[in-house]
């Protein structure tokens, strides 16, 4: 069975790029200096340090693996593919919302950076997905799971 592509942006990647060789290079040796300083402390059993300690690794070693899948599988959104007529993922996207009469810019983008508080949001969300295709001036109506919401198209940028 083929890996499920990652869609991630330019800044994405670069993103994920940065905190793999964070992990690997310096939170590595910070737990395995805290590990150390915990054994030396004696009895294993009953160290509270060490545990953590041990916690903290396989934590490290569990996103690093993550990481290291999410880029093996990474598609970059080429910048020149995104059109600044039609909402793509890469689009930067100025939306009316009519229901509480505000304009709120939202980034299209893949799953992995997603982050709704940074107004990052997935193409696979059902905000993501109902403005996908659409052009400046239109107004889409999309099925949330609190109801219908509807948004007015202002602008679309790379």
């Amino acid at each position: 069975m083929a890996e499920k592509k990652v869609v991630l942006t330019y800044e994405g990647l670069k993103k994920r790029e940065e905190e793999l060789e964070e992990l690997k290079t310096v939170k590595r040796k910070e737990v395995a200096e805290k590990i150390k300083e915990a054994r030396g402390q004696g009895d294993l059993s009953e160290n509270a340090e060490y545990d953590a300690a041990k916690d903290e690794q396989a934590e490290i070693e569990a996103r690093i693996a993550t990481l290291e899948k999410m880029l093996k599988n990474a598609e970059v959104i080429d910048e020149e593919d995104v059109k600044g007529d039609v909402i793509t993922i890469g689009s930067r996207v100025l939306v009316y919302d009519k229901d509480f009469e505000e304009e709120t810019e939202y980034s299209i983008v893949g799953s992995a950076e997603a982050d709704p508080m940074e107004n990052l949001i997935s193409n696979e969300s059902p905000v993501g997905q109902g403005l996908l295709g659409h052009k400046v001036g239109e107004t889409v109506q999309i099925e949330v799971p609190d109801g219908i919401i509807e948004f007015e198209i202002r602008a679309i940028n790379k």
